[in-house]
C-alpha cells in the first residue's frame, strides 16, 4: 500500500495517518451504538468480527499463527488493550467526540516516556518539542479551567496511559512477531476475556445496529493492521507526535454526525497540533535527505 522505498519513519507516518482516519470512524460508530448497546457488547462484537476476518489466516496457519517466543508479553498487551478499550469506548460514548479524542492524545506523552524506558529509543529536543506543542494544543482545546475534570475525562486519561504502554509493547513485539500474530493474539485474547460479560449484558441489536456493528468490526480490523504496520516501520516516539492528526478527523466527524461545532479554542488547539505534526514530518524528510546525500558522497569517494 505504501512504497517500501520510503524511509522507515516516513512510511510509518503515512500508515499512521491512514490508521488515524480509520480509528476516528470507529469512534463515530461506537458513539452511535453506545446510547443503546452496552460497551462490553460492542467490544465483544468488535473482537468477534476481527477474529472472523482473520479466519483465512487461522485456516492456513492453524495455531501456528499464535506461535511466539514472548507469550507473557503478548498476554500483558492483551490485558492492557482490553482495559484501555473499555475505558476509551466509555469515554467516547459519554463525552463529545472531539473532547474524548483530545484527552486521548495524552497517550503521546506516555508513549514517548515508555519508548525511552522500554524501547531505549533516543528522543531529541525536536521530538520532545513536537510532543509538547501538540499536548499544548490539546490543553487549549479542553479548556480545563472552564470545563473542569469529570469522571469520564479521567477515564479517557486512564485509557490514554494504558494505550501508550500498549503501543510501546506492540513496537517491541513487532521486532519478533508478524502482523498476523499480533492481530491474532489481540483478537482472540480480548475476545475471550470479554465474551462472558458481553453475553451477560446482551441487548439484541436492530438491523441498523447490526450493520453498524459489522462496519465497526471491519474498520477496526483495517485500522489495527495499518497501526501495527506503522509502528513496525517507524519509531514509537516519532509516531506519537504525528498521531495528533486524528483530532482533525474527530472535529470534522463530530460536526457531520453530531452537529458539534468547534469553538475558536478548538481551532487554535487543532492548529498547534497540525503544526507539531508538519514540523516533525518536515524534519524527518530533511534528515532522510541528508543521510542519502552522505551515503552518496561516501559511495563516490569509495
Amino acid at each position: 500500500m505504501i512504497s517500501e522505498s520510503l524511509s522507515p519513519n516516513l512510511r510509518g507516518a503515512l500508515l499512521l495517518t491512514l490508521a488515524a482516519a480509520g480509528f476516528s470512524g470507529v469512534a463515530v460508530l461506537v458513539k452511535l451504538l453506545g446510547d443503546s448497546i452496552p460497551v462490553v457488547q460492542i467490544v465483544m462484537m468488535r473482537q468477534l468480527i476481527i477474529t472472523l476476518l482473520l479466519w483465512p489466516a487461522f485456516r492456513r496457519d492453524g495455531l501456528a499463527i499464535l506461535r511466539t517466543e514472548r507469550p507473557a508479553l503478548h498476554s500483558f498487551r492483551v490485558c492492557g488493550a482490553l482495559v484501555a478499550m473499555l475505558l476509551g469506548f466509555g469515554a467516547v460514548v459519554n463525552l463529545p467526540l472531539a473532547d474524548a479524542t483530545a484527552i486521548g492524545f495524552a497517550k503521546a506523552v506516555f508513549l514517548t516516556l515508555f519508548a525511552v524506558l522500554i524501547l531505549r529509543e533516543r528522543v531529541g529536543v525536536y521530538r520532545w518539542g513536537a510532543v509538547a506543542v501538540g499536548f499544548a494544543g490539546v490543553i487549549v482545546m479542553l479548556q480545563p479551567g472552564a470545563i473542569g475534570v469529570s469522571f469520564w475525562s479521567l477515564t479517557a486519561l486512564g485509557a490514554a496511559a494504558l494505550l501508550g504502554l500498549v503501543l510501546a509493547v506492540v513496537r517491541l513485539l513487532a521486532l519478533h512477531d508478524g502482523t498476523r500474530t499480533l492481530m491474532a493474539w489481540q483478537a482472540l485474547g480480548v475476545g475471550l476475556a470479554v465474551l462472558p460479560f458481553g453475553l451477560w449484558f446482551w441487548v439484541w441489536p436492530s438491523p441498523t445496529q447490526w450493520l453498524l456493528l459489522l462496519s465497526l468490526g471491519g474498520l477496526s480490523f483495517l485500522s489495527q493492521r495499518l497501526n501495527i504496520d506503522a509502528y513496525r516501520s517507524g519509531e514509537a516516539s516519532l509516531l506519537a507526535s504525528l498521531d495528533y492528526i486524528r483530532l482533525l478527523y474527530a472535529v470534522l466527524l463530530g460536526y457531520l454526525f453530531f452537529d458539534q461545532l468547534p469553538t475558536w479554542q478548538t481551532a487554535l488547539g487543532a492548529g498547534l497540533i497540525v503544526l507539531a505534526a508538519l514540523v516533525t514530518v518536515y524534519r524527518e524528510h530533511r534528515l532522510n535527505r541528508a543521510v542519502l546525500r552522505a551515503a552518496t558522497r561516501d559511495g563516490q569517494a569509495g
